[in-house]
């Protein structure tokens, strides 16, 4: 466990170095605190290639322990230190690089899910080198899903709340924001399927496209058709509502960016005007009853009136969706659906001898992964499920003092992906929400 030596750390930032200090004194369990201090600069300390781009910063974010980046990702990698961007130039150079990296890497590809450093390389990931699509050069993978788009938006909505720093904000962002909106509304396919589609060889289903790469069918009633979920597992039903509803919020948010940063009226009423549709659509198409009866989001629709209920750890998730901000935690539909999926009600959530949360079907059942008990800690107000969600997760690390993708929820010590960013950011983010809302909880043996 613990960090890489100062010399071996790839980025430093003075006011991520002080929040450490700050943070890791108020946490009681030794493990616990021993954990933050590993985890929350993990993405500054192992995933950041700092270069310049026609004399401006240039931030490539990996994943982890694949060499990519990916747009949900790194969104989600830096956003744990953006409440400290506005006093410290490290992370200010840090943040424009990374939104200048995006908007580039959007304007290669906005159907890609994961680009190569190299933006004239081909794919250096060896299972998407034969894929049937349109691979172009500096695309690692092409996966189309709704959520690759919300997050850059998301990223610069924050950055611009904390720093009202008009720099990254620049043409290239402006038509890389315009080419999410084109995507988003072509994949409402309304009048046509759209330019997208997939096929991968390979004996999982979940990584191809069925329907020729087309996915399944959907009928035209506003939302919007994802091909892949954020865990890169294919949809069933081709309405992903998690996702849906992440575009809502983030549509709304890149507009808020536009006006203020740009005065681009023109671009956040257009993001604003499809927000409010697809809005409308998930009240009339993106609910459905339980067998007991209770109603919920659903997890997956097909506007025919077919829908499916089961939620997967990766954000966006249906647990997730208030820790997001696309719902107010004490949201009654929410609240139900919340509960009903950290439940059997979900085919994806396990309860085992050590570890009890939801997985997903990447990597198999049992298999829970710790980003879940990061999400439910994230948005609960109960102090009892926050604690029993923090020593779970202290207790799902085998011994390496890192968050993984998935822990065996028998036996944790068995678990994938050592080296996952994401995963490690967000714990390190909800230590400092608690921090700072709930000391109490960090302050006394768990």
């Amino acid at each position: 466990g613990g960090r890489p030596a100062p010399a071996q750390r790839r980025y430093v930032s003075r006011a991520v170095e002080a929040e450490i200090e700050r943070v890791s004194r108020k946490i009681a369990d030794p493990k616990l605190r021993a954990m933050f201090v590993g985890c929350y600069p993990n993405t500054l300390d192992t995933t950041v290639f700092m270069d310049t781009v026609d004399g401006r910063a240039d931030a490539f974010v990996i994943t982890g322990d694949i060499p990519c980046l990916w747009l949900r990702d790194s969104s989600a990698q830096v956003l744990p230190y953006v409440h400290l961007a506005a006093r410290d130039p490290a992370l200010v150079a840090l943040f424009r690089g990374l939104i200048a990296r995006q908007a580039r890497s959007i304007l290669i590809d906005p159907y890609a899910n994961a680009f190569m450093r190299d933006p004239s390389a081909k794919s250096g990931l060896s299972w998407a080198r034969t894929d049937q699509t349109e691979m172009k050069p500096g695309v690692a993978e092409r996966k189309w899903e709704i959520d690759s788009l919300c997050y850059p938006m998301r990223l610069g909505y924050r950055y611009w709340r904390e720093t009202q720093d008009k720099a990254p904000f620049d043409g290239t962002w402006a038509e890389a924001s315009r080419t999410c909106l084109r995507t988003l509304r072509e994949q409402q396919r309304k009048q046509s399927r759209g330019p997208y589609s997939f096929r991968r060889t390979s004996d999982r289903p979940t990584e191809t496209l069925q329907l020729g790469g087309w996915g399944a069918p959907s009928r035209s009633v506003g939302l919007i058709h994802s091909g892949f979920r954020p865990s890169d597992d294919a949809c069933t039903y081709p309405f992903l509502i998690p996702s849906n509803l992440f575009a809502v919020a983030t549509l709304r948010e890149m507009a808020t960016v536009a006006e203020a940063a740009r005065g681009d009226t023109a671009l956040a009423e257009d993001a604003r005007a499809l927000a409010s549709e697809v809005e409308a659509a998930l009240r009339k198409w993106g609910t459905m009853s339980l067998p007991d009866g209770r109603r919920v989001w659903a997890y997956e629709v097909d506007g025919f009136g077919n829908a499916m209920f089961m939620d997967d750890a990766n954000v966006p998730s249906l647990l997730g969706l208030a820790y997001l901000q696309c719902v107010a935690a004490d949201d009654p539909l929410w609240r139900a659906t919340a509960d009903a999926c950290w439940s059997e009600a979900n085919p994806y959530f396990f309860r085992g001898s050590r570890l009890e949360g939801i997985g997903g079907p990447h990597v198999g059942l049992g298999k829970i992964w710790p980003m879940s008990l990061i999400v439910r800690a994230s948005s609960s107000r109960d102090p009892q499920v926050v604690r029993t969600m923090l020593r779970m997760l202290r207790d799902s690390d085998g011994g390496t003092g890192f968050i993984h993708e998935s822990a065996d929820s028998d036996n944790p010590s068995i678990f994938t992906r050592p080296w996952f960013a994401w995963a490690n950011g967000l714990f390190g983010e909800l230590l400092v929400k608690l921090a700072d809302n709930r000391a109490d909880l960090l302050a006394g043996p768990l």
